[in-house]
């Protein structure tokens, strides 16, 4: 599903010059759970976001769904996010004055679905992330908790090919942290391909695949074989 090889990504002002990647090579293939970890400033969300097409590389290739994001305009880096990439954030990002059912909606109204189809997706996602009887609240009116799942059914409404979290659990307590990764399990073991920024090695041993970074280098990438198992 992606295959990337050399990538780098250089940070530039008047005075300073930051390597923020360097020569960055690994591969993800479909239904795999990745976690990225490492120190503050090693890179992480750097990646993340180049991966999700935020943001521009300085060298190397990126491949994604057998098509090359070398060298893309941002119309065209926007028109695949919105169609082939869900994201997950720690912050939630949802819309204070929509309701649950309003900020799931949202990337389906971007992408000028019907609106028969919205509501049918809508639905069907909100009773897949058993959050159907808060469809009317504000997201004030839920825990955080329920925010994560509401921003996580917002990321999965338009079936993306791969799913982006960074630290999805991070302004959460454990409660509601375990909640997430037990519903971010549930989505991998349904099939969906899965990379995950975190600092927390308890949330990594959800993935299947374990990648650390250091100094914009990858420094280990190792098989997960001690699943956390939820009880």
């Amino acid at each position: 599903m992606i295959q990337i090889k050399g990538l780098s990504k250089i940070y530039r002002t008047d005075e300073l010059e930051t390597k923020a990647l360097n020569a960055v090579n690994f591969d993800v293939k479909k239904g795999e759970f990745i976690s990225i970890m490492g120190p503050s400033g090693c890179g992480k969300s750097t990646l993340l976001n180049i991966i999700g097409l935020l943001d521009s590389f300085d060298g190397g290739t990126y491949d994604f769904l057998d098509k090359s994001m070398t060298g893309l305009k941002e119309k065209q880096r926007s028109a695949i996010r919105k169609e082939k990439i869900g994201f997950v954030f720690q912050n939630f990002n949802l819309i204070d004055e929509l309701s649950v059912f309003e900020n799931i909606e949202l990337p389906l109204i971007y992408n000028k679905v019907s609106k028969s189809e919205r509501q049918n997706k809508v639905n069907e996602i909100l009773e897949r992330m058993n959050i159907a009887h808060r469809a009317k609240h504000f997201p004030q009116q839920l825990s955080g908790g329920q925010q994560q799942r509401v921003a996580v059914a917002r990321a999965l409404v338009c079936e993306p090919a791969l799913i982006l979290a960074d630290e999805p659990t991070g302004n959460l307590d454990s409660k509601n942290g375990n909640e997430v990764m037990e519903l971010l399990t549930d989505l991998h073991q349904q099939g969906a391909t899965i990379i995950m920024v975190t600092h927390s090695a308890y949330d990594a041993n959800f993935s299947n695949k374990i990648i650390e970074l250091k100094d914009g280098q990858i420094v280990a990438e190792k098989q997960n074989k001690k699943l956390i198992e939820i009880v």
